[in-house]
């Protein structure tokens, strides 16, 4: 299966879209602040008496409105749960809506939706059995009242296109007809889910559901959100991480025209106005004085050095196989290096922002977040109430790369709304959101073969000192020296070797680091397949040949290469001045090759001119969003492995906007190829994040095709090609 997508079909497919959007707004006196979110749910309230299940409701009209617990932050979730639901429910997908699920309700309701977190590439794949079970029980409670108000047995009914029909008299009803009386039907048993080869729906490349108020520019997202008597906070947050605020002149601004009051919140202090530009701007003007702390003396430089050395240090075993001393003992040739990554920021395109308003018993909260239920309980514990009494409307997210799983501007937000006790949305500018991140890990690997005299690896000695991110965020201490996401592509490496050996050396340092797309496997990725070019080369093979060799017994590694080396044009000549370059990675259940063809001018110049990825997740819900989220995750990647890079100087990030931290502009993005090489079975892969760890291998092993040289350390825009 091949997608390829131009800019005018996208927007043609969006503007043509069937179904719509729930738009609903909260409360009367909140008019302006609408989301993607219906009513929210109480205890007292109950569920509507349209509601078949806490998924589904079906209105008189036989209008579908189907409830998200997944946050949509441009992948398409919000289509691709709401087909899997339909394809049970057998449903017109034409009448169907969409809004999210309550985190409220979640958490007074037995947890009925699960886990509403968003990220891991986990939507699809942890979230289809139970979204399938709940579209087929509503259609049995369907058939269920159809059945009792005809007087004939249920199993001669059948539900399709919205409506439910009596097979021998023919009779039929709408679901909106039946929908109150599904509602009170107790199933002696749930019924069975449909398997792949029985979908009619999934697999299908529907329209996206939000495109249309996206482009008419109807989408509410966080920032957008308005309430009466709102009041505007700008935050400024300690420059160095783990200092702490001193002292703030308020006096210096507070006859500024709008200005309300500077209230301090965690890691800063806050201005508030009746705009947010007289907030920003008096928050510049007013005099802060800062306890830096001892991390105020430290730099990039400093990091690096105590990354590669702690490379030769004891490490904590971090898994593999076999006995790793005899493949070292007499090679025919060892091959090694140091692979180095930096520091990396989010950097969504909608900043980072939040609206509270605390009442001593009850807090709302409006923003785009990746964890609903988090931010319930980031809110509660901010305000001082019980979470019960926290009601988060999720809304449309501007971009989230797990940065929106943890919400440190909506702790601020509620901070300055209990200590002023009125609505308040506050904003990070570009300049705080890229200065006060919880980046991707900085990270050096160290990594060693043994090779035979053919060139196959007797064994791979991989080691990384990398940041923390348990540790980072107070989950844990890994105790053991050991977290998943430290060795994710490395303990797992496909390449075969009689030993493999996993050395790994958590090592922080004051500034804070989380989940960035596609987590470990971003650096990780980076220096496996850079390393097994190095070692090909070595060998005197050509470099797919050479991974073809050492993926035997591994079949579904090999379809993806044997795709990817015939769409990908391996072998073909290019012209001069352009190289090819290959990598292949397997993140979150789903394995992505990618073969970069780049061109590297005389003077250093790197251009990126085209992409085939060729993919294999299994089974796809959606083609047409599948095929968006590689191109994103490719252009993400993309972005980082050119220019990405966070450098400290005296403690503090020297980046602030995107002239110092740019992104790959329309300019940089190459031609990229998707094609589907799906394997079926029982496997269900993730789709936001595989496609990112490719691609920096690929162009870094496309530019070596070009000039001889290896690439070792990231971003490109460092690597004096010219020189």
């Amino acid at each position: 299966m091949t997608i390829m997508l131009s800019r005018r079909s996208l927007i043609q497919a969006g503007l043509s879209a069937g179904g719509g959007l729930m738009i609903a707004a909260f409360a009367p006196e909140f008019a302006g602040a609408t989301t993607i979110a219906g009513e929210p749910w109480s205890p007292e309230t109950g569920k509507s008496p349209d509601e078949v299940n806490a998924f589904v409701v079906i209105d008189p009209d036989n209008s579908v409105t189907l409830r998200v617990a997944k946050s949509d932050m441009g992948q398409g979730v919000l289509t691709s749960m709401a087909m899997i639901v339909a394809e049970e429910l057998e449903c017109d997908f034409a009448k169907v809506k969409v809004e999210y699920a309550s985190a409220h309700r979640n958490l007074t309701d037995n947890n009925v939706y699960r886990s509403m977190g968003t990220g891991g590439s986990s939507s699809v794949r942890r979230s289809r059995v139970f979204l399938q079970q709940a579209g087929a029980s509503a259609r049995a409670r369907l058939i269920a009242a159809a059945a009792a108000k005809w007087g004939v047995d249920p199993a001669a009914c059948v539900a399709s296109a919205g409506l439910v029909r009596h097979e021998v008299s023919g009779r039929s009803a709408t679901f909106g007809e039946l929908a109150a009386d599904a509602a009170k039907v107790a199933l002696a048993a749930e019924p069975a889910i449909k398997t792949p080869d029985q979908f009619k729906l999934i697999g299908e490349s529907l329209r996206r559901i939000d495109t249309p108020l996206k482009v008419t520019g109807a989408a509410r997202f966080g920032i957008d959100t308005r309430l009466r008597g709102i009041a505007y906070a700008a935050a400024a947050n300690c420059p160095v991480f783990g200092g702490k605020l001193k002292s703030y002149a308020f006096s210096a601004i507070s006859g500024r025209r709008g200005i309300i009051a500077a209230v301090p919140v965690t890691n800063g202090v806050a201005v508030v106005a009746d705009n947010f530009w007289r907030a920003k701007e008096a928050l510049n003007a007013m005099p802060i004085e800062w306890d830096f702390g001892p991390a105020a003396s430290t730099d990039s430089a400093e990091f690096a050095a105590e990354y590669r050395a702690a490379l030769d240090r004891p490490l904590a075993d971090g898994g593999g196989h076999g006995d790793i001393a005899p493949a070292f003992a007499n090679p025919a040739k060892v091959v090694e290096a140091v692979y180095e990554v930096p520091y990396l920021a989010h950097a969504p395109m909608e900043p980072l922002n939040a609206t509270a308003y605390w009442r001593p018993d009850r807090i709302d909260v409006w923003m785009g977040t990746q964890a609903p239920e988090s931010a319930l309980a980031f809110a509660a514990k901010a305000g001082g109430v019980d979470p019960s009494a926290v009601y988060v409307h999720n809304c449309f997210l501007g971009g989230g790369f797990g940065r929106r799983a943890i919400n440190d501007e909506l702790i601020q937000a509620v901070q300055v709304s209990k200590a002023l006790k009125r609505p308040i949305k506050l904003i990070w500018t570009r300049e705080q959101d890229i200065r006060s991140d919880r980046y991707r890990p900085q990270a050096a690997l160290k990594m060693r073969a043994a090779l035979r005299e053919d060139g196959s690896p007797a064994g791979f000695d991989f080691r990384t000192a990398v940041g923390s991110i348990t540790r980072s965020l107070g989950w844990g201490k890994a105790e053991n020296g050991v977290e998943p996401q430290a060795i994710e592509g490395l303990v797992n490496c496909p390449y075969r070797a009689d030993a493999l050996k996993v050395g790994v050396q958590l090592k922080n340092t004051h500034v804070p680091v989380m989940f960035w797309r596609s987590v470990g496997s971003s650096q990780n990725a980076f220096a496996v397949e850079s390393f097994i070019d190095e070692c090909g080369h070595a060998a005197k093979r050509d470099p797919l040949e050479y991974r073809r060799g050492l993926l035997d017994g591994r079949p579904d590694f090999l379809a993806v290469l044997d795709a990817l080396a015939e769409k990908g044009d391996w072998g073909k000549p290019l012209r001069k001045g352009v190289g090819r370059g290959v990598a292949i990675h397997e993140a979150f259940g789903t394995i992505v090759g990618e073969i970069a063809e780049v061109a590297v001018s005389d003077r250093g110049e790197v251009k990126v001119e085209r992409v085939v990825a060729c993919v294999d997740c299994g089974h796809l819900v959606n083609p047409l969003t599948a095929a968006m989220q590689i191109e994103s995750a490719v252009l993400y990647g993309l972005t980082a492995a050119l220019f990405g890079e966070i450098t400290i100087k005296e403690g503090r990030v020297e980046q602030g906007n995107f002239d110092s931290y740019p992104i790959a502009r329309m300019a940089d993005a190459p031609v990229i190829e998707t094609h589907f090489v799906l394997s079926g079975g029982a496997k269900w892969g993730g789709l936001g994040e595989p496609g990112t760890p490719p691609i920096a291998p690929a162009v870094a092993n496309a530019i070596f095709a070009v000039t001889g040289k290896r690439i070792r350390s990231l971003p490109l825009k460092n690597a004096g090609l010219g020189v």
